[in-house]
């Protein structure tokens, strides 16, 4: 794969290697639509005319919908002309939103149909974006473009170099503990980062259901680059809420997903072989998934190891990788010949890792350029080349990576000892009935602040959940050190206030607390 130097050489590589097989299917309405390799090529390069002729090229282009293939089209369109990609999350407020593209001079928004309404918002917050495209409009109207139609008048060829050193995209961090900074990524990053990563696949062979938020880089580099450099069919879940539908609709052998995701899909296996009886749960997920799952690769958070296990009995290989936007994003992961599962996974090649002060600093071709005008943040985290992760951690003689916690939100006690409050998040939460925790430290003890399962505390017919947790904690303290041990339990009324992608915010307030 040395000929793969930028995104250009993806789609061209792709359409030349896999031409007519299909590249993209997705739903509309009722109806299945299928595009191959050659439409992509065809449809990018018609967009990337399109910008030229408009006197686009070069700009920073914004991209607000869920995954389509309209979406798809736009991004390689953008980049592969000399522009810069902004993908944008589409749960964010308007407010965020036209923050977002202030911040990162985005001058180009092309936006999925039924976002008109936060695009109209734009048009007042954010000044400088002078030109929209509207993805499903049928015809050109006042101030805006059809995407579509602009496909069809300018399309053509388009075949100029791409240097890849040139910045290709600016993708936003999560910021559950602060503002989210705008992540520099070139063709370079994430062309490197896709040839280096190893998925065990058969080029050609995999139907791959796409489900995560296609703005984040874990979702776009495993689900869509490395899936076109695999000839994969690329399904587009059309909402988190039909999962389980469209399974049955793609049948696909292939999935990324973050383990909140396959929590769900485990116990929804369960759920249904508790009101069997006598069918076995591995023939009850075969018949739930579509019939032809084998593969999963998790993401994103910490899984719990005997989660791997539990897939495994099902006859799915769930395997475990770790990553961060700053990356590309992937850093390191398992494979089914290879496996440590109490591991995140080994170092891909070309990538190293050292450990300072506890903290896993990680140098690979994949490394971001830097926070998009943000000296100081950058500097905070890039030293000489090294990127520091945030993580603690460790490597061992394999080059396997283990993750203890977030250096960040360490509880240092005032005995000196360091906790790791992630360690114990993991330990607690696997209590059916934790529902959220977040552990901190409070006035020099140990806190941990749960929102308990109430469905699960009505089943079992728990009265005082309140004294339940805090025996349950106590018998999960006996296993631990004495400075480890959790020695205040808060209750809330409600869930932790969450980022769009589904993470707990750090921030302690306790005004939901009781």
């Amino acid at each position: 794969m040395d000929q793969l130097q930028n995104l250009k050489d993806l789609v061209d590589f792709s359409a030349e290697t896999y031409g007519e097989k299909t590249a993209i299917r997705y739903k509309k309405k009722k109806e299945i639509i299928d595009r191959s390799y050659l439409d992509l090529k065809r449809d990018s390069e018609a967009f990337s005319r399109t910008l030229l002729q408009r006197n686009l090229r070069g700009k920073h282009v914004a991209l607000l919908g869920p995954t389509s293939y309209e979406w798809i089209v736009a991004y390689f369109g953008t980049v592969n002309s000399g522009g810069v990609a902004v993908p944008i999350d589409k749960e964010l407020p308007a407010a965020d939103i036209c923050d977002e593209l202030n911040r990162a001079d985005v001058e180009v928004l092309v936006y999925d149909s039924s976002y008109a309404d936060i695009a109209e918002q734009v048009r007042s917050g954010c000044p400088q974006v002078m030109t929209y495209f509207e993805m499903q409009r049928a015809e050109h109207g006042e101030g805006t473009l059809s995407f579509h139609r602009c496909l069809e008048e300018t399309a053509g060829t388009f075949d100029e170099p791409v240097d890849r050193e040139k910045l290709s995209v600016i993708m936003y961090t999560s910021g559950t503990t602060g503002k989210s900074k705008g992540v520099m990524l070139n063709h370079r990053n994430l062309i490197d980062n896709v040839v280096h990563l190893e998925m065990g696949i058969e080029p050609g062979s995999a139907v791959l259901m796409t489900v995560l938020p296609i703005h984040h880089a874990y979702c776009f580099t495993c689900d869509i680059l490395k899936g076109l450099q695999l000839g994969s069919t690329i399904c587009i879940n059309d909402s988190l809420m039909r999962i389980a539908k469209n399974l049955q609709v793609f049948k696909p052998n292939t999935m990324l997903v973050v383990p909140m995701i396959a929590q769900v899909m485990y116990n929804q296996v369960c759920e249904a072989a508790k009101k069997s009886l006598v069918i076995p749960k591995k023939v009850i997920a075969k018949a739930a998934f579509g019939g032809n799952l084998r593969t999963i690769y998790c993401g994103g958070a910490y899984l719990n190891p005997e989660m791997i296990e539990k897939f495994r009995e099902l006859n799915i290989n769930l395997v475990q990788g770790y990553g961060m936007t700053e990356c590309a994003p992937c850093i390191s992961r398992n494979s089914e010949q290879c496996v440590k599962e109490e591991s995140v996974g080994k170092l891909l090649p070309g990538c190293e890792a050292k450990v300072v002060d506890g903290e896993i600093w990680v140098k690979s071709s994949s490394v971001m350029l830097g926070y998009y005008k943000n000296e100081e943040a950058t500097k905070e985290t890039l030293v000489d080349g090294w990127l520091r992760t945030g993580d603690l951690g460790y490597v061992d003689e394999d080059n396997f990576l283990y993750i203890t916690g977030r250096k960040k939100n360490l509880i240092i006690l005032s005995n000196g000892e360091n906790v790791s409050p992630e360690e114990l998040e993991n330990r607690i939460s696997e209590d059916p009935l934790v529902a959220e925790v977040l552990v901190y430290e409070e006035d020099g003890q140990i806190t941990a602040e749960i929102y308990p399962n109430e469905e699960y505390a009505a089943k079992k017919r728990i009265k005082d959940v309140q004294a339940e947790l805090s025996a349950r904690v106590d018998a999960m303290n006996r296993a631990l050190p004495m400075f480890k041990q959790v020695r205040r339990i808060k209750l809330r009324e409600t869930e932790f206030e969450k980022t769009t992608s589904r993470k707990i915010k750090r921030h302690y307030g306790t005004a939901s607390s009781k």
